[in-house]
């Protein structure tokens, strides 16, 4: 940067280091960065990434450290190989909620709650997601202000199907971006909504080859990166309240009553027999 606090401020304390946090976070995220332009890989092991309560705890604080990075002017979100990421249900939950102490409970619900406000209010540049396969939690890739699609992704709010209400923010992006009505069908019926449905009701941006998803990414970020500094946060900004909107109004709300869900029906989410209810899923 061209302006650097330390040089004019007494006792100025900078943020992490892109070194220092990349490194930090490295077993669940890689991230590069050249000319402003930071790419952050959802990954396990160097393949498709798989979802953990550890890695979920990890999201809101690195959303924080990209926000208060002011190297990082472009945030390109994408996965690893041939999936966005994959689920762990038989083995994310292993008793009821209900069972579990209220430190637990609460830390759980604030991983889930954060990670939205953090996305949404500690981003202040432009965000492209890379939907690079099918996968589980889309709802910061939808939440994005510009997202691809490779052909084969697919949108899908699985929580109702696995006895638990649609909270923590799938069901939320879902309804700002088809309809309440639409949605509501597609969270109960547990319907999958594959890449070229998407694009046709406004989920995604485009569907591109999977191979030509990141340099289409970084195209776009180039030149959104050509426009002033200033230029960029405002239009960010504005092309975002809608989301600042619905996490302002509403998410606490959805949040708060999936939590509750969660403990008073005493119930394991997922269920292995809703788990297993595949006769219904062939209903719809």
């Amino acid at each position: 940067m061209a302006f650097d606090p330390a040089d004019h401020w007494k006792g100025y304390l900078p943020p992490p280091t892109f070194e220092e946090y990349s490194a930090r976070y490295t077993d669940f995220f890689r991230m590069r960065r050249e000319d402003g332009i930071i790419e952050v890989r959802l990954h396990t092991d160097d393949g498709p990434y798989v979802h953990t309560h550890a890695a979920h705890n990890v999201w809101p604080r690195v959303w924080q450290e990209i926000g208060n990075d002011p190297e990082n002017q472009v945030l390109i979100i994408t996965g690893t190989g041939d999936r966005w990421m994959r689920g762990n249900p038989k083995g994310l939950n292993p008793k009821p909620a209900s069972d579990l102490e209220p430190d637990h409970i609460h830390r759980r619900m604030m991983d889930g709650w954060k990670l939205i406000e953090s996305f949404i209010g500690n981003i202040d540049i432009p965000t492209i997601a890379a939907v690079n396969g099918p996968g589980v939690h889309t709802e910061f890739a939808m939440m994005s202000d510009v997202t691809f699609a490779a052909p084969d992704a697919d949108f899908m709010d699985p929580h109702f199907w696995l006895g638990s209400p649609p909270g923590d923010g799938q069901g939320m992006a879902l309804e700002a971006l088809i309809g309440p009505k639409r949605a509501a069908y597609y969270i109960y019926a547990a319907k999958s909504i594959p890449a070229d449905k998407a694009l046709e009701w406004g989920i995604v941006s485009d569907v591109l080859p999977r191979e030509q998803l990141l340099d289409r990414a970084w195209e776009l970020a180039r030149f959104i990166m050509k426009r002033p500094r200033y230029t960029r946060w405002a239009a960010h900004n504005i092309i975002s309240r809608h989301w600042k909107k619905a996490v302002s109004e509403d998410f606490g709300f959805h949040m708060a009553h999936q939590m509750l869900a969660n403990v008073a029906s005493k119930s394991l989410v997922p269920d292995p027999e809703l788990l297993a209810d595949s006769e219904a899923r062939k209903l719809f």
